[in-house]
């Protein structure tokens, strides 16, 4: 795969990605996907130390709802911000700057630089052992010190033990066969069996602070695996998905995010069913909450006129939201 095609294959599954996961009150809240520029929406510090290659490019802000994702007692324990992810985002590929923090933890803090490299094989003997030509000391010019605390981790796509694949060609890249392109399937170390064509090598380096007492390097830990989990699950789907994506133009993912960006705006609303009782006429109302507001489904007060609900206040926000009446 080129680095131009795993531009749009990453693009195409992050959009894919958000939908299949957003519903039910939770999932992913787009909240910004525009240009920036060393002036407007500008990352600090700058990209890759203030390299001039990657001084524009498109900044999003997303908000991730994590409520019905952990268990019941956590919810019940833990504040309805300890539940929720901001992830902003400068894409100057083939460099990307991504930041994770959480609204009520303010000392966590995870960053992921990614640098995409069209990287071709080495030596045999080398090819082992680390088969691309970008040295991984060269690919974020990390200094000494962060070379000396830094671990090498290799993510094969083709490897079971390293992808919780399934048993189907959509998400398998072992069994996976590409009718457009022919690629795949995919094996443990295929770069070193004879593979000869194009080849895209992301080089990410994650770097993670949870600032809690006692608990810091145990979550750090569990988050840089949890990390390595991730983008070997990703990765395996962008192949997977490449007879969807291969093809499209930059326009067509564009519209396709501000397509996801709707859909993702009216299956994140939480909906709430109340039926209410007025001069023996029965109503059903149905109230919109926006997702961002984290309102759970309780302590709705419905106020009627007339034989009309006219306001529904969410007491725990004091917001009123518009309804919508209908007899039944």
């Amino acid at each position: 795969m080129t680095v131009d095609e795993f531009m749009i294959g990453q693009l195409y599954s992050v959009a894919e990605m958000s939908k299949n996961e957003t519903g039910g009150g939770d999932g992913v809240e787009i909240l910004m996907n525009e240009p920036f520029t060393s002036i407007v929406n500008q990352p600090n510090p700058p990209l890759l130390n203030g390299d001039p290659l990657y001084t524009k490019g498109q900044y999003t802000h997303k908000c991730y709802h994590l409520s019905q994702k952990v268990p019941g007692v956590v919810r019940a324990l833990a504040p309805s911000s300890a539940l929720i992810f901001n992830e902003y985002a400068w894409n100057a590929y083939p460099y990307c700057r991504t930041v994770i923090t959480n609204n009520f933890m303010e000392s966590f803090n995870v960053t992921v630089e990614s640098l995409h490299s069209p990287d071709i094989t080495l030596e045999n003997v080398i090819l082992q052992f680390f088969p691309f030509t970008l040295s991984a000391s060269q690919a974020h010019r990390l200094s000494p010190a962060e070379l000396k605390g830094r671990e090498v981790v290799t993510i094969d796509i083709g490897s079971p033990e390293q992808c919780e694949a399934g048993n189907t060609p959509e998400d398998n890249p072992t069994i996976f066969r590409s009718v457009k392109t022919g690629r795949g399937p995919l094996c443990p170390s295929w770069w070193t069996k004879g593979y000869s064509g194009q080849m895209m090598c992301a080089y990410k380096l994650v770097r993670c602070e949870c600032r809690i007492p006692l608990l810091q390097g145990r979550l750090e830990s569990m988050i840089q695996k949890q990390e390595r989990r991730l983008f070997a699950n990703f990765h395996r789907q962008v192949f997977c998905w490449i007879d969807r994506w291969i093809g499209m133009t930059i326009e067509d993912i564009r519209n396709l995010e501000e397509q996801t960006r709707l859909e993702l705006e009216e299956v994140s609303d939480s909906i709430l069913i109340v039926s209410v009782c007025c001069n023996q006429s029965v109503f059903t109302c149905e109230l919109r909450v926006p997702l961002r507001f984290s309102v759970p489904p309780i302590c709705v007060i419905v106020v009627l006129q007339q034989d009309s609900c006219i306001s529904a206040c969410l007491t725990k926000h004091v917001r009123f939201v518009r309804t919508t009446v209908s007899a039944i």
